[in-house]
């Protein structure tokens, strides 16, 4: 199965219904399998005057969150303009809920599967109502410890049996790793702690990706991935809590091709030689020839041999088997040995 890549337009519409539907487009162009937005009400998330994170106020300015989220909230108008527009250009629409009544409506709209933020991964209560809903889950793990993460996968399995949903949970369970920094730095990342959480869950793992430029989320598919969530905007010096830490449309579609490449180099993990390699072996190899001319019934020693390419003949390997052998016909000098040319047993 394909790494599932979410191109996450999030808040990155500015407020904008045009940004908005213009991202989905964007998404699709670049090969995303979604595009991915946030479904709140900022008065069901933030307090009045809830401070803002440091990365929020070095973005936006001054203010609280309530009031830099209340410009950022989407109508129901605009939720169901962006599903019918993933629908006509085919791309998978997504959106994050943040209550109850947002994810009811999504589901209720027809999404797929739904997306649970860092930020709630602690918040029991809201993940039983998502688990209850009978769609895959994919839990994002950033701020969170190991007894967090198994936590919240104890919950949703306990809601799923107790509802009666006897799909495998990893089937219908993914958790992404996460950095909850913007932009995180590299150092900051620990990629290897993907396969700690998925050696602890038994579950598929992926990486919802904060960090500048491609090279992090690639690596996070070399190590398993199953999922790549990366921000994108449509423009990097727009006003807004996540634009400067995203991608262009054109970085996006240069990671959708290299997540693409990486999937195909991964391959097999038997190690064989490739249809491709097997005429190069005849050309890339050497093999035993005659270093002069030499008549039949000639005893052959080492010195009569040399080791060149192509691989015509008998294969190196068997050289230290070649002394001592006596020749059945004349050879020239630089012709390949053949087992018929040599007294004795082949050997294969």
């Amino acid at each position: 199965m394909s790494v599932f890549i979410i191109a996450e337009a999030g808040v990155n519409h500015n407020g904008d219904a045009d940004r908005a539907l213009a991202m989905v487009d964007a998404a699709r162009a670049a090969g995303a399998d979604a595009v991915k937005f946030q479904t709140f009400s900022a008065d069901k998330l933030a307090a009045p005057g809830a401070e803002k994170a440091d990365y929020q106020k070095r973005e936006t300015g001054e203010g609280n969150q309530h009031e830099m989220l209340k410009a950022l909230e989407m109508s129901e108008d605009l939720h169901h303009r962006l599903i019918t527009r993933c629908a006509e250009v085919g791309i998978e629409f997504m959106s994050t809920p943040f209550d109850e009544e947002a994810a009811d409506f999504l589901v209720g709209s027809g999404m797929k599967r739904i997306k649970v933020p860092s930020g709630e991964i602690v918040n029991h209560p809201f993940l039983r109502h998502l688990a209850a809903l009978d769609r895959p889950l994919i839990v994002s793990t950033g701020m969170a410890t190991m007894e967090e993460i198994t936590d919240a996968v104890a919950v949703i399995a306990e809601t799923r049996a107790k509802h009666d949903l006897t799909a495998p949970l990893d089937q219908v369970l993914t958790i992404l790793h996460c950095t909850s920094n913007y932009p995180a730095a590299p150092s900051d990342v620990n990629l290897r702690a993907m396969g700690t959480i998925a050696t602890v869950t038994g579950l598929p793992i992926g990486y919802s990706d904060h960090t500048l430029g491609l090279a992090v989320s690639t690596a996070a598919v070399a190590l398993g991935a199953t999922v790549i969530e990366k921000h994108f905007t449509l423009d990097i010096t727009l006003p807004g809590p996540d634009h400067r830490a995203s991608l262009t449309v054109g970085q996006l579609t240069d990671l959708v091709a290299q997540i693409r490449d990486v999937e195909a180099a991964l391959g097999s993990p038997v190690k064989a030689p490739t249809a491709a390699e097997i005429p190069v072996r005849a050309v890339a190899r050497r093999s035993v020839m005659a270093r002069s001319a030499l008549t039949a019934g000639h005893v052959l020693t080492e010195a009569d041999l040399i080791l060149l390419r192509p691989a015509t003949g008998i294969a190196p390997r068997f050289f230290h088997t070649l002394p001592g052998r006596a020749l059945q016909d004349d050879v020239e000098a630089g012709q390949p040995l053949t087992w018929d040319l040599l007294s004795g047993e082949a050997m294969v």
